[in-house]
């Protein structure tokens, strides 16, 4: 079910009525997240739940399993002293390894599976062109936000693993934890350290939360309808007759794409949160204003927010992180992106992307300078200095390229628009989306204001109250009049 459609204005206020005349009963509440949630990622196709079920399951068991070996070894406490202790205490430390690492198998491998396996048989035929490709090709669909889910499983599982959180015996909470709609499908990744013990206790209905949830998620369809559909067009239209474009469009295209990436992703993210907040839960920020970073370090710690220190947490700190030789930063630096480029997607341009931001980065790394930019740009000031402009600008052209080898259908296109771009009619007046340029800007303008906030959309403090309400019969009149046809989320592939 998409948020931006009609189904979905029915579906959520009949499940916040329904959410809260439960409150007290705790867990008839977290069931009815539950079936509400697996109703709501069923709409596609109810042949997915399965996989979602299962997930949860192969996770939620791992987790009592570790706990019945830890808790058997904990028995044998009482003579510390004893070599059979000590086997049984060792054995234990491997069992619960064993236990998280199959847990991990298990789930990458439906990931594998269902997002990759056609992905690399493909490109083994191309180096093979003998084989016979359709043999061997599967015909499967991807579901939707698999990786998303999954990953959220498996970070439980490891958490467990890691004693950082006790493991649930609350099959019902531990299933909302993994299926709530509101990030189901595409984000934030949360951790069970801080969502799960949200379902363990009785929440609250709070006023102020909920209305500004509301206003979060009416800034979350503005970026998606009016900034990201209506980029989308112009992209598209470009995109799909590029040879012919002049440098200057095919530059203004990329540039369109960025913000659509944007507005599209982020405005999922402040729906969701957003929608969470009616819920009396609270979910992780995803992106803090990441266009307006110095440099490339600054942006990815402001872009997917949760993804980025996920394979931080998970997979760049355990290969020894930035405390080991230059050699094997480098070779964790490539690892992360590499591996974050493939996450989000079945080509080779994703881990092209991915290693094009890697060697953005290493630079940085390598001289201790990717850390020089913890507090937001221009605290404290209403401009930016010259440098932090020309910073900003910088790092956005860079992202920019980064983009253009993201959206492009392989390496070939994206070296061809590049090179397109590149070329003597870059000086040349552009097609100019004249009124999505307007409302690119007008996004820009209001995130800006509130960058040091919560999300682009905080206006409470506005004096009188006619002003505030003024600006949101705006918001929403825009939204009425100048969103075009619906656009499926472009992080739902993922």
């Amino acid at each position: 079910m998409l948020f931006n459609s009609v189904e979905f204005l029915i579906f959520l206020p009949v499940v916040f009525a329904i959410y809260w005349l439960l409150k007290g009963r705790l867990k008839w509440q977290n069931a009815f997240v539950v079936v509400a949630s697996y109703f709501f990622y069923g709409w596609w196709d109810w042949r997915f739940l399965i996989l979602i079920a299962f997930t949860s399951l192969c996770s939620f068991l791992s987790g009592l399993w570790m706990a019945k070996i830890r808790n058997e070894n904990e028995d044998d406490n009482e003579n510390p002293n004893n070599n059979t202790y000590t086997k049984k205490s060792n054995s234990g430390l491997r069992g619960t390894r064993w236990i998280t690492a199959g847990n991990i198998v298990i789930n990458l491998m439906i990931l594998g599976v269902f997002k990759y396996y056609n992905f690399f048989v493909e490109s083994f035929v191309a180096l093979f062109p003998a084989l016979n490709a359709d043999r061997l090709l599967l015909n499967i669909i991807l579901p939707v936000g698999i990786s998303f889910y999954t990953f959220q499983a498996l970070s439980y599982s490891i958490d467990v693993y890691r004693q950082k959180i006790e493991p649930t015996r609350d099959i019902v909470a531990f299933f909302a934890y993994v299926s709530f709609f509101p990030q189901l499908v595409a984000g934030p990744i949360e951790r069970a350290t801080s969502l799960l013990p949200q379902f363990e206790r009785n929440r609250t209905f709070d006023y102020a939360t909920a209305v500004d949830g509301l206003r979060q998620m009416l800034w979350g369809f503005f970026k998606k309808m009016i900034v990201a559909d209506r980029c989308a067009m112009f992209v598209d239209n470009v995109w799909s007759d590029m040879a012919s474009q002049s440098g200057s469009t095919l530059l203004m295209a990329a540039i369109c794409f960025t913000f659509q990436i944007y507005g599209d992703f982020s405005g999922y993210s402040d729906i969701a949160i957003g929608t969470a907040k009616l819920f009396g839960i609270r979910l992780k920020r995803n992106f803090n204003v990441p266009y307006f970073s110095r440099d490339i370090a600054e942006f990815w710690r402001r872009w997917h927010i949760s993804l980025t220190t996920w394979f931080r947490d998970y997979l760049y700190i355990p290969l020894g992180g930035s405390r080991v030789s230059k050699i094997k930063v480098v070779r964790n630096t490539f690892v992360i992106f590499l591996v974050s480029g493939l996450w989000h997607g079945a080509n080779w341009t994703f881990v092209a992307w991915g290693a094009y931001h890697a060697l953005l980065f290493l630079p940085l790394i390598l001289l201790g300078k990717n850390r020089r930019y913890t507090n937001i740009v221009a605290e404290g000031r209403m401009l930016p200095t010259v440098k932090e402009i020309l910073q900003m600008l910088m790092t956005f052209f860079l992202a920019v390229i980064g983009w253009i080898i993201f959206r492009s259908e392989n390496i070939g296109q994206s070296f061809e628009i590049i090179q397109g771009i590149f070329s003597p009619t870059l000086f040349s007046i552009p097609q100019i989306p004249g009124f999505t340029l307007l409302f690119v800007l007008i996004m820009l303008v209001v995130e800006w204001l509130n960058r040091s906030k919560e999300h682009g959309f905080v206006v409470d403090a506005i004096k009188p109250r006619w002003i505030r309400w003024t600006i949101y019969y705006t918001v929403c009149l825009c939204i009425i009049l100048f969103s075009e046809q619906s656009e499926t989320f472009i992080y739902f592939q993922f």
